[in-house]
This record gives C-alpha cells, sequence and structure tokens, in this order.
C-alpha cells in the first residue's frame, strides 16, 4: 500500500549515493573524510535503518576497516548507536536537517499556505526543491486518507516522473537542463513513466512555456498530481508546490480547471510573504492555464 503520491513499490525514498570520483575540480582544501563520513550517515534510510558493519562498507564502497572507523567516529559524536553487531543512526542526526531548515524561510512560509490548501482542497499537498536529479520535500500537507502512507519532509523522488520535478527542471537554464538530461537515468516505474531524453525535454519546454505541470500515473499506478514553481522576486524558480490525488477521486479535468488555481493562489501567496508584498489572487485567471 502506497500513498497519494508516496513512493512506488521496490522504490527507495532516500538513494544511496555512491562515494563520488576524485575530481580535478575540487579545490585544495577539499576534506574527503568529512565527504566519506557522510557517505555512511546516507547509507542508512527507510529500508535500511539498522547495518551491520559489513553492509555499510558495501553500500558506501569502503573497506571495512575504513566503515568501521567512520561508524566508531559517528557513534563517539552520537549520531549512530550499536548493539555490538547492528548499527542505526541516532536521532541527533536530525539536527543535521535541521538546521538547513531552520534557516530556510521558504519550508516555513510554505507550511502554513500548504496546509490552508490541503483542507481546502482535500488532498495532501508539497513543496520541494531540487537538488542533483531528486526533488527533495521541505514542507507537507497530509490528509488523513486510510491508504495514504505520507512522504515526511527529507524525502527524495526523481525529478523526471514527478510535477514538483519537471516544473523545477523547468526552471533551470539551458545549460543545467542539458547537464540533467546528459545524465539522468530513467527507471520505468509504470508503464507510463517517460523513458528517454527526448521526451522529457519536450515535456520540460512545455511546463517551461505554460507554467504548470500535470503528471498522470508516471510515478505511480492511480497517482496523478499537478505543480507550478514558486519564484522569487526576479522570477527565478525556487522551489515549487503541487497537489496529488488518486485517479479514483479527481479527474484530469477537476486537476485542471478547480486545483491549478488554487494551486497559482498558494504559490502566489508563498512568493508575497516570502518578500513582504501583498498577494494579488485576481491575477490568476483559470481559463489563462
Amino acid at each position: 500500500m502506497t500513498s497519494d503520491i508516496g513512493e512506488p513499490r521496490g522504490f527507495a525514498a532516500t538513494p544511496v549515493r555512491p562515494p563520488a570520483a576524485p575530481s580535478p575540480d575540487r579545490p585544495p582544501e577539499f576534506v574527503q573524510s568529512l565527504e566519506r563520513g557522510l557517505d555512511v550517515i546516507r547509507s542508512f534510510s527507510r529500508e535500511r535503518p539498522r547495518q551491520t558493519l559489513a553492509e555499510v562498507a558495501r553500500q558506501t564502497g569502503m573497506t571495512r576497516a575504513a566503515a568501521r572507523r567512520f561508524l566508531i567516529t559517528l557513534e563517539h559524536l552520537g549520531y549512530v548507536s550499536s548493539d555490538g553487531r547492528l548499527f542505526t543512526l541516532r536521532p541527533s542526526v536530525l539536527q543535521l536537517g535541521y538546521a538547513y531548515l531552520a534557516t530556510f524561510t521558504l519550508a516555513q512560509v510554505a507550511q502554513d499556505h500548504l496546509e490552508v490548501l490541503a483542507e481546502q482542497l482535500h488532498e495532501s499537498c508539497s513543496a520541494s526543491v531540487i537538488d542533483g536529479s531528486d526533488v527533495v520535500y521541505v514542507a507537507r500537507a497530509s490528509t488523513n486518507r486510510i491508504m495514504t502512507i505520507g512522504l515526511a519532509v527529507g524525502a527524495r523522488l526523481p525529478a523526471y516522473c514527478t510535477s514538483m520535478g519537471k516544473v523545477l527542471l523547468a526552471g533551470l537554464d539551458d545549460d543545467a537542463l542539458e547537464h540533467y538530461l546528459s545524465t539522468v537515468t530513467f527507471l520505468p516505474l509504470t508503464v507510463r513513466t517517460v523513458s528517454d531524453r527526448a521526451t522529457l525535454r519536450a515535456a520540460v519546454l512545455e511546463v517551461r512555456e505554460q507554467g504548470w505541470c500535470l503528471v498522470d500515473q508516471e510515478l505511480e499506478d492511480g497517482v496523478r498530481s499537478v505543480a507550478v514553481p514558486v519564484r522569487d522576486a526576479g522570477g527565478r524558480v525556487v522551489a515549487a508546490v503541487n497537489t496529488s490525488a488518486h485517479t479514483t477521486r479527481v479527474t484530469l479535468e477537476t486537476l485542471k480547471s478547480e486545483f491549478l488555481p488554487s494551486l497559482r493562489q498558494c504559490a502566489e501567496s508563498i512568493r508575497s510573504d516570502l518578500q513582504g508584498t501583498r498577494p494579488t489572487p485576481q491575477s490568476f485567471d483559470p481559463a489563462s492555464g
């Protein structure tokens, strides 16, 4: 059973990131040991909440000896605990993410508006930013439905098959978009999932032109969503907000005619609060698309 914008069966919301290969672009001050310590932390996930030394070594590409040194260090610092065989993250690791969220005004502002929107639409609403090839959830208001297993703040999903992802990709400049397209790996999450670069490029350019994105069952069967950008004062896309629903509850036409105008107003309210200006609801005409 999955959420209304949950991960498909077998898809990890927090995929392991293999250690980066040495790069000549790295400055001489680059501390590789810090990078490897973060790799150890990232090796834990919802699917791997407890790991043996051997499993951590395998997930990070380290030797057992190196993985052991990092685990012992993290345990001493209070980020990891061990029962002698299995290692787990401790709650104090949340401080690392909270330091970001505590200074990220967008997440704080968006949360209030998303809760209002979710109450209005009776569907879950989220805000995300792009990080590499993924969208990362920074705020979320979930509705209470029997089938819901909600995504939490910090969850990651692929950009290419999500409405917020395509909105954020549309906000990239041409060089950044081409770099993404040249490096993305497609996974067929459903029969509707975009699976080639040309199709994705065309979809992203369409989103850039129209200013919103509707995704119908690309991430998960039975789930459709619509997303719009949140822009800064200069017009740069800094985040995306979306709402999603099950196909048995909401038609594509309802997403466009009823949900989209409300979502646009939510994005405008977030932008206005971030800039300290008054929102302008009258600027949103559903017929404008």
